[in-house]
């Protein structure tokens, strides 16, 4: 496991190791002073002697020093002299940082895996079951954390302070012109693609708008055909090859394709569930870690993704649904409490005609304020958290928590326009701790690198000065960034629906008996952890999976992996701590 990790016990007993590929780290030492940079980071536009002049800045700035720093990276200075610690990870949260401590001391790494196991927080398991993964600030133990996107901690003499150096500051009024934005947007993903393109480069082909237009790129940047490589499912609806190939011939790239088939998830997923930090519930890390070991297998040591895309420009379909929902929003209150709302809720409520059914879960779900409205279908909610959980375990946490950061987040910028606070809400709970961890695992799990152009600094900065409605125009998703590439991306590609690499596991669930049996004996070994309920996952594996693959296997890969990841990284002897203890099966 690469990356950083070391401690400082009070007073003066302190340690940094770096384990790391060449050119990945900086690292400086002085007399009372350590410093490390792990990554791919700059400082004025520089990687040279980059711990040292972090150092420098340091005794300057204290610590805002991080600010200085560009690129994607963990940093951490120790000044022993002082009994102070910082610790900094990038603006977008492609690299982690896992810290624990007290008036002792301070232990971190870049790795979980890098300090030893604690005892389990209940509240972040819960969270796990809400959000498919466990997102920072919180981590899978009891009084261990990791830091947010563009945020520090500075360990003091036994105290801790986290801040932020960064937070995306949007500006929604339009300044330039598009040809002037479109003329700074080409060039700053060109020279995004060429910061990344370093050692044997390789592109993921998913047949998207992201992927193709950073494989296109990447051919033009290197002036040779780019590699590329693709993921298909031989399962209707699921299968976007087509796609990927219409985007590999028009870009000349060297094309390779690899069918993932269910025998194949079967074999990966206790690789997967050891990789992972914390339990991790996006089944799409097994298509991402075939794709890069078939990268690596070509010789391929850095694989770039597009991901990023979808949040910075307005790619996500729940944009344009949510935006049809705040149209109901802006109708005048009076015509919606005291016309629409009686209407069809009242004596027109009892009529069953299609049109008036439409209307009426038009407007209960405009009822439902931002953002909870987003999780509308959330599986825990849904089953409804008693349903699904021991009792005794649903005792230990906050079910509100989930939710109560979903708005916490949302509503940091007052004013802004809807489309805006989704994309601050994304690029913390959909990119920092799902997509970005699911692409980074997928390669290191494979012996490569990844890279994400789209997340540099410099088009975080334009992204946030870019017009909302350039980013979603009414419900037509990407405006700006269509109309930007309509000249090097294929029509089909800038026409077609987004889809990517989404993997059908309850289909296959359905077909193939010894992915059937990995997962059905990994629930029936999570029955006896008593955190969820016996009976839930008879009636999972029994009913609910049958009638509706696609929709109830998500439940039954997340609880698989959960408890694959439990028999991997706590001790098969014992049942995890979780931090509460019941004599009551609360199975009744």
């Amino acid at each position: 496991m690469s990356g950083l990790r070391g401690h400082l016990n009070m007073p003066h007993d302190c340690e940094l190791l770096v384990t790391a590929p060449g050119g990945s780290v900086s690292q400086h030492s002085e007399p009372g002073l350590q410093a490390a940079v792990y990554g791919r980071a700059l400082m004025a536009g520089s990687r040279d002697q980059l711990a040292a002049r972090l150092a420098a800045a340091w005794r300057v700035r204290g610590a805002q020093a991080c600010a200085e720093l560009s690129g994607h990276f963990a940093a951490c200075i120790i000044d022993s002299s002082k009994g102070e610690v910082l610790l900094a990870v990038d603006r977008s949260g492609v690299h982690a940082m896992h810290y624990e401590g007290n008036a002792q001391g301070l232990q971190f790494a870049s790795s979980a895996a890098d300090l030893p196991a604690g005892e389990l927080d209940p509240q972040a398991l819960y969270n796990y079951l809400y959000f498919h993964v466990i997102p920072a600030p919180r981590s899978v133990y009891r009084n261990r954390h990791r830091l947010l996107p563009g945020e520090y901690l500075l360990y003091r003499r036994g105290r801790m302070e986290r801040g932020a150096y960064w937070r995306i500051r949007f500006h929604e009024e339009r300044s330039l012109p598009f040809a002037v934005m479109k003329r700074q947007f080409l060039g700053i993903l060109q020279d995004s693609v060429r910061q990344a393109a370093d050692g044997q480069i390789g592109a993921f082909l998913s047949g998207g708008t992201d992927s193709s237009t950073l494989a296109g790129m990447l051919g033009k940047i290197n002036g040779q055909a780019p590699r590329t490589y693709s993921i298909g499912f031989d399962v209707d609806g699921y299968d976007e090859m087509a796609y990927a190939r219409i985007a590999a011939r028009h870009f000349g790239a060297q094309h390779h394709e690899f069918y993932l088939a269910a025998g194949d998830v079967a074999d990966a997923v206790p690789r997967i569930a050891a990789a992972c930090d914390q339990p991790f519930g996006n089944s799409s890390i097994v298509p991402a870690y075939f794709c890069a070991r078939m990268a690596r297998a070509d010789g391929v040591t850095r694989l770039i993704g597009g991901d990023g895309g979808d949040e910075l420009f307005g790619g996500n379909e729940r944009y344009a649904r949510q935006a049809v929902f705040a149209r109901y929003e802006r109708l005048p209150s009076g015509l919606r409490q005291l016309a629409l709302e009686p209407m069809l809720f009242g004596l027109a409520g009892q009529v069953n005609w299609p049109p008036l059914r439409k209307a009426r879960s038009y407007v209960e779900q405009a009822l439902v304020p931002m953002p909870a409205r987003l999780e509308t279908y959330n599986l825990l909610g849904r089953y409804g958290p008693a349903q699904v959980l021991h009792a005794d375990f649903l005792a230990t946490v906050d079910e509100g928590g989930p939710l109560g950061q979903l708005n916490a987040c949302y509503w940091e910028s007052h004013g802004l326009s809807q489309i805006n606070r989704m994309q601050a809400l994304d690029l913390r709970y959909t990119l920092a701790d799902n997509d970005l961890r699911k692409v980074t695992t997928a390669c290191e799990l494979a012996g490569l690198e990844a890279a994400f152009p789209f997340l540099s600094d410099e088009m975080l900065a334009f992204s946030a000065r870019l017009p909302p409605d350039d980013k979603l125009h009414g419900t037509r998703l990407r405006y700006f960034f269509k109309q930007a590439l309509r000249e090097h991306l294929p029509r089909a590609i800038v026409h077609k629906k987004k889809h990517g690499f989404g993997m059908p596991f309850g289909a296959w669930l359905m077909q193939d008996a010894r992915l059937r049996a990995l997962a059905y004996d990994s629930l029936h070994d999570l029955k006896a952890r008593r955190l969820v309920r016996a009976d839930f996952i008879d009636q999972l594996t029994g009913k609910l999976v049958h009638e509706h693959p696609a929709y109830h296997g998500t439940m039954v890969w997340v609880l698989m992996m959960l408890e694959r990841w439990l028999q991997t990284h706590i001790q098969a002897s014992a049942s995890p701590k979780t931090g509460y203890e019941t004599e009551q099966s609360g199975l009744q």
